[in-house]
């Protein structure tokens, strides 16, 4: 990103040039997680096409996207991902894929051959993961296509991406040795996001449901107990980077989870997605982020949609520190712009 572009975006809250894309090429899910929504939506399959995508590839690089993100549901359901996959390859985009990992084994070659690294979804030890999953052999299945990809090519990169919540969080010593072991290069940790209507949700989750995934005060407090040892116990992995979160960042889990008892004020990550990133939904909707509203729909085209009246207006608007989407995200990036 040029100099004047990036100062142009933060001065105006235009978009000049903007280099990470998120797409979700398919709606649909193959696990049941507990603290996700999508595969309840399973029926409604939509995909973003290969011929839909081309009409827009060259705003892409008119934009200066230099790292594609596909995200889901699962894009390796996906009807023809591989054409849309070279598609974004042959336009020069560096590639990523978010997979739950059930299909890796069957699809090693074309991973290996379009896509730059692979993060896959990992809740625990074998039955913690299938418990979570609701896939009985969900496990065993993440664990041969790695395996697998890894056999292809032993300089693969692959990381895991674990959601900590009630049903997982006293694992977190075992969820961080079986990533070691499956072999993962790196793995790094989230909270639930419990209050959004992100990840196919037709609004926010009732108090009965949050109940289900948040920790309760009494088990953030042992959380906390279960953390603080590991940065002890695992040491060398958080020093090497295999646990890709430092201390502090993973001190901010328990916090959250806190202020959902009362217990202290929700704290906004630093994050300027809204002005370096987009994502773009099965549908073609385009959002600034997961979990903020839409401004529009790609049929507009990508340039008009992220720079229409709608989505200047809110990233002049909004103050990540005091936005109530914001304080409670889960999941945010920063990206330096100078």
């Amino acid at each position: 990103m040029g100099l004047l572009q990036r100062a142009a975006n933060l001065l105006t809250n235009q978009i000049y040039e903007m280099p990470i894309l998120v797409l979700m090429p398919h709606s649909r899910c193959n696990c049941r997680c507990i603290m996700c929504d999508i595969w309840k939506a399973n029926s409604e399959k939509k995909e973003l096409s290969v011929e839909y995508l081309q009409q827009h590839v060259d705003s892409f690089s008119r934009l200066g996207v230099k790292h594609v993100t596909l995200s889901g549901g699962e894009a390796l359901m996906h009807s023809n991902l591989w054409s849309l996959c070279q598609l974004l390859k042959k336009a020069g985009m560096r590639m990523s894929l978010l997979s739950t990992g059930l299909t890796l084994e069957r699809h090693v070659q074309e991973i290996n051959d379009y896509f730059d690294e692979v993060i896959v979804s990992i809740d625990g030890p074998e039955e913690v993961h299938n418990r979570v999953r609701n896939i009985s052999d969900a496990f065993e299945r993440l664990q041969r296509g790695v395996r697998t990809l890894k056999k292809l090519n032993r300089d693969f990169m692959v990381s895991g991406r674990c959601v900590l919540q009630k049903v997982n969080f006293l694992e977190f010593d075992n969820i961080v040795m079986t990533a070691h072991s499956i072999p993962l290069n790196r793995i790094s940790f989230l909270a639930a996001d419990v209050s959004t209507s992100a990840f196919s949700r037709t609004e926010p989750w009732i108090q009965h449901k949050v109940d289900e995934i948040a920790l309760s005060l009494e088990e953030t407090h042992e959380f906390e107990r279960i953390l603080e040892n590991s940065f002890l116990k695992h040491h060398g992995w958080y020093s090497s980077g295999f646990i890709a979160e430092s201390p502090a960042k993973l001190r901010q889990l328990v916090r959250y989870y806190r202020a959902f008892h009362g217990q202290g004020s929700f704290e906004s990550p630093a994050c300027n997605a809204p002005w370096v990133s987009a994502v773009i939904e099965s549908n073609g909707n385009v959002l600034p982020c997961f979990f903020q509203p839409p401004y529009g729909n790609l049929n507009d085209g990508l340039e008009a949609v992220i720079n229409n009246r709608n989505a200047i207006r809110f990233r002049k608007n909004l103050k990540v520190k005091e936005n109530a989407i914001c304080r409670k995200c889960v999941c945010s990036l920063h990206r330096p712009l100078f």
